[in-house]
């Protein structure tokens, strides 16, 4: 499940990557709307959907580079980032464009 926000996907930024929350059951999706300070008892509007709907439909039609935050602030919290072999190499931020990139340069300075 995908906490929404005013019928957007709930995500926070963090070094260019756009993180999307996700949780596996209601019961961690709760301690964390504790956790940010939503009084108990507060419900919140998500929309649900497999991981692999997530990693594989989703995150390629989302904008930029995004990644999943799965149970965020538990202790089985997980990150699924942006790269070859989780998402659609179309999405993966390690897949090579045929343009050289800023990290090949540095490599030569």
């Amino acid at each position: 499940m995908i906490p929404t926000v005013n019928d957007t996907l709930m995500s926070a930024e963090l070094d260019g990557i756009r993180w999307l929350y996700a949780f596996t059951d209601e019961d961690t999706l709760s301690r964390f709307a504790l956790s940010r300070g939503s009084e108990p008892g507060t419900e919140w509007r998500y929309v649900t959907a497999s991981g692999a709907r997530v990693l594989d439909v989703l995150i390629p039609a989302c904008e930029g580079p995004v990644g999943v935050a799965l149970d965020a602030g538990s202790e089985q919290g997980a990150l699924f980032p942006p790269v070859a072999g989780i998402v659609p190499d179309s999405a993966a931020v390690d897949i090579s464009t045929g343009e050289i990139s800023d990290v090949a340069h540095k490599g030569e300075e």
